[in-house]
């Protein structure tokens, strides 16, 4: 298995997606959702404290809807109009710790860099290095880990900092598994939300060392 280094100065947290429709309360929420929140926030702010870009994106469409496209063919959700910019259900989630000097980000489709400028707010950071989280694991968090995978970006997947809900005769947990699965044998490096911490951490202690020598 990879075993990316941290250099906190050149690294990113994509929060994916923790609106309201998402953690809690909706058909589409999932079932973890609260307690990933709680950790995602834990999550952000060691990486505020370390020098590491925290980014919080948002899956809406238009107000009106008029760019849904196939995606409301494909999900009555949508169609419905649950991720309709300005609803309440498409609000990041109130628990969401966003302060200043976080990067929040409206993206038109699953993937956080399809019709946005994430890639250019991480380049013009110097930025190589993502950390994915959030809601959808096998969705939107998927969808952003192949996406900066492909731009060669280095990614790490968090297997508890992400959460998804039950398809079919497959329950949270399968989805789960499986997605952390594929996504470590080829797209990232797959750790817990406390793997991650630590190596945030040492990461930050490192270049404090080279810093002072």
């Amino acid at each position: 298995m990879v075993d990316f280094a941290v250099r906190p100065a050149h690294t990113a947290l994509i929060n994916v997606d923790l609106q309201n429709c998402f953690v809690e309360g909706y058909p589409i929420s999932a079932p973890k959702g609260p307690e990933v929140l709680a950790r995602v926030n834990r999550l952000a702010e060691v990486c505020r404290e370390c020098g590491v870009k925290v980014i919080h994106t948002a899956h809406v469409v238009r107000p009106d809807g008029s760019n849904i496209g196939v995606m409301g063919e494909i999900l009555p959700p949508v169609k419905g109009g649950v991720i309709n910019e300005g609803s309440d259900s498409a609000a990041l989630h109130a628990r969401l710790a966003v302060k200043p000097g976080d990067i929040v980000l409206n993206k038109p489709r699953f993937g956080s860099f399809h019709g946005t400028d994430l890639e250019l707010i991480l380049r013009s950071n110097g930025i190589d290095t993502v950390i994915v989280s959030g809601i959808a694991t096998n969705v939107c968090c998927e969808t952003t880990a192949r996406e900066a995978n492909a731009r060669d970006f280095r990614v790490f997947f968090l297997s508890d900092g992400t959460a998804t809900f039950g398809i079919g005769d497959l329950s949270p947990e399968d989805i789960q598994k499986a997605t952390c699965a594929t996504l470590g044998f080829a797209f990232a490096q797959v750790l817990t939300v406390d793997q991650m911490i630590a190596k945030i951490r040492a990461g930050a202690a490192q270049e404090r060392k080279k810093a002072v020598a």
